[in-house]
Parts: structure tokens; C-alpha cells; sequence
């Protein structure tokens, strides 16, 4: 058997299962209300706060890595969750999980099945935007209290924060990450070793439980969701080989050069669904709204979708839970020409996150292990310190710049991050129930 066939066979090897994580996502995917950042805010209160999986040290490492690749950064998350926990199978539970859902109502409104319009449907989808703002804002305040607990790190958050708020842009993300590194990396160096040290670090701690599992000194939880003994949450290490990543990494640009030269020479509508679609998720960094212009230039201006259509889908892809990169199901299913109905919006999804699979199946298995390096330990700690102010400065806008419309929403928002925080209500509950007042009085 191949390495690459071994990894993917040999499922026993990581912490979990294929069904607790697809219908980990799976709720998810009904309740995740908000875009990109408030998605990051609900996997860290699942997977981190709730269920244990990692720390949040690592989960700040996996956003980091993200916000690098091209595609859907809060999908790749979910992704690289899925891969850590149960494989191949893993990865792609979790992706299926939480997009399905939004997938199914976008593409039964392209059919004329569903509609999103009137006043009622205003009021639930206000009140789930005020859900989001305590969930995110809960978020960033535990990230900041571990990842900035000094004044050096709580700097170059605050300094991440300004920047991204005052020059919006994906690519300035990229470099306000890269910056944190090198800050982290020259000016945090003395600050490394006890924080290396401490309990909650991520690498020795990954390293201590890999040790101890080898020795048989770790008890298993039965259930593979609790921290390891004595409270301590784990690592983030993935169990694929570097020769499938090359791999990944391979069919990626293959697909990428391929796609739209066989497109040109077959005329072939099908694959000229694939090419827009894969194109559109391979090459925009930030995800969620940055892919729209470009999905707009393929579909649009070459008559794939008719304007109104276009438009129309994107209205209702506000008012759905999970990524926005569902719209690709809305546009599949509405094309003119070639593929449509349902087929179209298989294909199009599809299309569209095979890169963002491809690329995290690419990058884990260095990362994973590059992240261990000492100096590279040093740089994340100014890399998570400017996750903490990106997440800040969202937080700020879009979230609680379309979530807070009203002293009402506002109240609302308060409340839910009471009942969060205060009164430990899950955040698929508060989701709900913000969903429901904001359908009764809002």
C-alpha cells in the first residue's frame, strides 16, 4: 500500500470520526449566521471552548495559515478541522455538513421553489446579524486575553487592528499577518521561551501527547472531544504525509493552467462551468464577498447569468447560513446555457471549493510540522497577536456595522452575549433564539 493510500485508509490514527464531525458541521451549517468572521467565532466556541479539540493557540495558527491560502478562509478552517479529526473523510464531512444547507435554499430559490423578500423575513434575519455580533465579540475577547497577554503583543494587535480598518483589503490582511511575523519574530524573541514553555502552548503540548500516547500514558476519552489529561487542550497536527500534499498541490496548479485551455479547444459547456468556478475559488484571497466581482466579470458580462438574476441571488445569499461561496449554486442553477437545474449547481459548487480542499490538503502537512520550529514559534506569536486585531477590526465592520442598526439590535446583541458568556447557552441556541425575536418584534 502507498503512503498516500495508507493515510487516507488508515482512519484509526486520528482523534475522531467522520459522523461526530459531520454533524458537528452539520449544525453548523443550519446556525452559522454572519459571513466569514462570525464563522471563526463559531468553530472557536465549538471546537475550542466547547468541545476541546484544540487550543486556542493552535486554532489561531490554523486562521493565520488560512487567511494566506486563496479561496474561503472560514471553509478552509472548517476543512483543516475535518482533516485533523477524521482524514480525508474528515475534511470532506465537514465541508459537505456546512455547506450543504445554504447550498439546498439558494438553489431552491433559483428554481422559484423559495423566496426571501417582506418585512417578516427582515425582522429574523436582523436579529440573527445581532446573534453574530455577541458570538464574534465573544470570540476575539477570549482570543485577546490568550494570545495578547502583554503589552508588546497586545501592541501589534491593536496596530493590525488600525491597519485593516483604515486600508480594507484582503491583500492588506495578507501583510498585517506577515508584518505580526516579522514583529513576533525580531521584538517578542524574549518573550518566547516561558510562553514556549507554559501549559497552554501549542507545540509542547502537541509533542507531550504525542509522547504520551506512544508510552500508553494518555487515556482516551472514549469520545476523542476531551483535552488530554490534566485539562490541557491538544495540539493541531494533522496525520497526512507531506507526498499527498506535493500531490494536492500538483492537481491544484494542473486544474488552474488545464482547465481553461480545455475549455478554449473543446467548446465544451460543462467544462466552461468548471473553469469560471474553479478560477473564481483559486484565485481570490479573503473569500465571502471578494469573490463577487470576479463571479460577476464570468457570469454576468458573458451572459452565463442574466443581471437581475445575478443580483437577486446575491440578496438571498445574505439571509443563509454558512459560506457565501454557495452562491455558486444560485449562479450553476440559473445559468443560460449548458449545464443547469441541478446539475449546474453541483458542478459550480463543486468547482468552486475544490481549490480551498486542495490547497489545505497542500499546506498542513508542512505546516504542521514547520510550526514546531523554534524561530517559527516566535513569528507565530506576533502572527496570532494580528489574528486577534483582524478578527478585531471585522468585528468592528462588517459585523457590527450591519449586525447594530438599532437600539433594539443592539439590545439584542447584548443579550445573546449575556446568555453566551454569562449563563454558558450554546451559540447554535442563541442563534435561534435571536433568530426568533428578531422575527417577533424587529
Amino acid at each position: 500500500m502507498s503512503e498516500a493510500m495508507a493515510d487516507v485508509a488508515d482512519e484509526r490514527k486520528h482523534p475522531g470520526t467522520i459522523g461526530e464531525v459531520f454533524w458537528a458541521f452539520l449544525r453548523l451549517g443550519v446556525t452559522s449566521f454572519g459571513g466569514p468572521v462570525a464563522h471563526l467565532g463559531f468553530f472557536r466556541e465549538t471546537f475550542v471552548a466547547r468541545r476541546k479539540w484544540f487550543s486556542d493557540g493552535a486554532y489561531a495558527d490554523l486562521v493565520a495559515l488560512c487567511q494566506f491560502l486563496p479561496g474561503p478562509a472560514s471553509s478552509q478552517v472548517g476543512m483543516a478541522i475535518g482533516l485533523q479529526r477524521a482524514g480525508i473523510g474528515g475534511l470532506l464531512a465537514a465541508w459537505f455538513a456546512f455547506t450543504i444547507p445554504s447550498a439546498i435554499v439558494l438553489v431552491a430559490f433559483a428554481l422559484g421553489i423559495a423566496a426571501f423578500s417582506g418585512d417578516a423575513s427582515m425582522g429574523w434575519l436582523s436579529g440573527l446579524k445581532a446573534a453574530a455580533v455577541a458570538v464574534v465579540a465573544q470570540a476575539v475577547l477570549v482570543m485577546a486575553k490568550n494570545l495578547t497577554p502583554d503589552a508588546k503583543r497586545a501592541t501589534v494587535a491593536g496596530a493590525a487592528m488600525i491597519i485593516i480598518l483604515l486600508i480594507p483589503s484582503p491583500f492588506v490582511q495578507v501583510a498585517a499577518i506577515v508584518l505580526g511575523g516579522v514583529v513576533g519574530l525580531a521584538w517578542l524573541r524574549r518573550e518566547t521561551a516561558p510562553d514556549e514553555a507554559a501549559p497552554d502552548s501549542a507545540a509542547p503540548v502537541g509533542a507531550a501527547r504525542d509522547d504520551a500516547a506512544r508510552e500508553g500514558a494518555v487515556e482516551s476519552s472514549g469520545t476523542g472531544g476531551q483535552p488530554a489529561r490534566g485539562g490541557v487542550q491538544p495540539d493541531f497536527g494533522v496525520r497526512i504525509s507531506r507526498k499527498v500534499g506535493v500531490v494536492a498541490l500538483i492537481t491544484f496548479v494542473l486544474l488552474l493552467v488545464a482547465l481553461p485551455i480545455l475549455s478554449a479547444v473543446t467548446s465544451d459547456p460543462s467544462l466552461r462551468l468548471v473553469d469560471v468556478f474553479y478560477r473564481a475559488g483559486a484565485l481570490v484571497f479573503g473569500g465571502g464577498h471578494v469573490v463577487l466581482p470576479l463571479l460577476e466579470t464570468e457570469t454576468v458580462a458573458t451572459g452565463l447569468v442574466g443581471h437581475d438574476s445575478f443580483l437577486a441571488g446575491y440578496g438571498a445569499a445574505q439571509a443563509v447560513p454558512g459560506p457565501l461561496f454557495t452562491f455558486a449554486a444560485f449562479l450553476g442553477a440559473s445559468a443560460t446555457t449548458g449545464p443547469t437545474g441541478l446539475i449546474g449547481a453541483g458542478i459550480a459548487l463543486l468547482a468552486i471549493f475544490l481549490p480551498a480542499a486542495l490547497l489545505v490538503i497542500a499546506a498542513l502537512p508542512f505546516w504542521a510540522r514547520l510550526r514546531r520550529a523554534q524561530a517559527v514559534r516566535r513569528a507565530l506569536l506576533g502572527v496570532n497577536a494580528a489574528v486577534v486585531g483582524i478578527l478585531a477590526a471585522a468585528l468592528y465592520d462588517p459585523v457590527f456595522t450591519q449586525g447594530i442598526t438599532s437600539p433594539a439590535t443592539l439590545a439584542l446583541a447584548v443579550g445573546v452575549f449575556i446568555a453566551q458568556v454569562k449563563w454558558k447557552l450554546p451559540a447554535w441556541a442563541a442563534v435561534i433564539a435571536a433568530g426568533l425575536i428578531g422575527f417577533a418584534f424587529l
